[in-house]
């Protein structure tokens, strides 16, 4: 890193220009000092050390990825965005980064950039030194994870103890898997802007914990984070932090809805990663089918949806209900008896509490407790009535019925 902060600090002192220099998923590098005015995007860069997917898009739609050449990008008011000059760096044919100047009256000229084009070489040298190094780091900790989370559990015993060996995990530390997924609107699949998205907010939120007390991974369609379940650092406030940095990363990507985040199980070691996620993806599931769940959704916290999340689709299609429930949810007269059994039966049969949460008279919630009855041909004191109706109203919200 050393190597490249003196090759920009060189050549910004030579061309008398700010220069940024960027990977080749525009993740931020090095960049020199900047005593001329930035625009939005250069100072935010800056700030967070990431570009948005919507300015990736933007630059990529000129070519860049493909350029051996300098291009000039031009600027966009909407994004905050001051017109620029890109010059890909390459070794041989791979693409590895990118130098960033920026222009906006067009007068960096062909002296400036034969300079860049004398030090491009080595550029190149730097970044994929640098490259490889990273690449090693992030390729073991990805494929440490993914054996965690799909391996037999010999292998999973195996690299857990390979990885707190390396000092990557505190010995003897318990951890917990968060799941970050973005919902794609109309069904669409998961593109590579989306997957950069979610690995820039894995990345911010690993940093804030620290690189030794977390590992990530970017699935087809989520992420998943491996942390160390440390009281110092609420899970809470983790999941919090990473859907607002999905939520920042996706910022200008229309075809995602919405975002929601899955906490997983609290397990004792790191060989048990896998149970961990696999809750995690059930918590994320739940929040998904279930919007009043919120966005963000703790396993522990999931009540009959912990056990009732495991079922799979078609099982939850054919799960048989309470024969007067059916009858009660197929009445389109009747969802204010519905939500008052819900309510009623969510706050343990409570009548008093179950009056104040809906705002009736006691009198009124009486009428309806008994219209309940008649029409569901049940009995509200037979705890085992209760329960029926319980869990066919939570296998109704699962299914979309209600």
């Amino acid at each position: 890193m050393a190597d490249l902060q003196g090759l920009v600090d060189a050549l910004a002192r030579r061309t008398g220009r700010p220069i940024v220099l960027e990977d080749r998923r525009q993740r931020m590098i090095v960049y020199s000092e900047h005593d001329d005015p930035v625009d939005r995007v250069r100072s935010g860069s800056i700030l967070s050390r990431r570009t948005t997917p919507e300015v990736i898009a933007w630059f990529r739609r000129f070519g860049i990825a493909d350029a051996t050449e300098p291009v000039r990008t031009p600027g966009d008011a909407d994004l905050g965005l001051l017109p620029r000059v890109c010059v890909p760096i390459r070794h041989q044919d791979l693409l590895l980064g990118f130098l960033w100047f920026v222009d906006p009256d067009g007068s960096l000229g062909a002296q400036e950039l034969a300079a860049v084009d004398e030090v491009r070489d080595r550029f190149a040298l730097a970044l994929y030194r640098e490259n490889l190094a990273g690449e090693l780091a992030s390729n073991r900790d990805a494929e440490a994870v993914r054996n965690l989370v799909t391996g037999e559990h010999e292998v999973q015993v195996q690299v857990a103890q390979e990885v707190l060996a390396t000092g990557q995990f505190p010995q003897g530390s318990g951890i917990v898997t968060l799941i970050a997924r973005p919902v794609l609107g109309g069904g669409g699949e998961a593109d590579e802007l989306l997957r950069v998205a979610i690995e820039q907010a894995l990345v911010e939120v690993r940093r804030q914990l620290g690189s030794r007390l977390a590992l990530h991974l970017v699935r087809f369609d989520h992420g998943l984070l491996v942390m160390v379940d440390d009281v110092t650092r609420p899970v809470a406030d983790v999941a919090r932090s990473l859907y607002e940095a999905l939520g920042r990363a996706c910022h200008g990507l229309d075809e995602v809805s919405r975002i929601v985040v899955g906490v997983g199980s609290r397990r004792a070691s790191l060989a048990e990663t896998r149970r961990s996620y696999e809750d995690a993806r059930q918590a994320a599931d739940v929040a998904l089918t279930l919007p009043a769940v919120g966005p963000i959704a703790d396993w522990s916290r999931l009540g009959i949806y912990r056990a009732l999340s495991h079922l799979s689709a078609e099982h939850l299609e054919a799960a048989s209900i309470h024969p007067g429930l059916e009858r009660l949810l197929e009445d389109p007269e009747a969802a204010d008896l519905v939500d008052t059994l819900e309510t009623y039966l969510d706050l343990a049969g409570s009548a008093q509490r179950c009056a104040e949460a809906l705002s009736l008279h006691r009198t009124s919630l009486y009428h309806r407790l008994g219209r309940i009855e008649e029409v569901c041909e049940t009995d509200l004191k037979d705890g085992g009535e209760r329960l029926a109706l319980h869990l066919g109203l939570k296998l109704a919200r699962l299914t979309g019925r209600r």
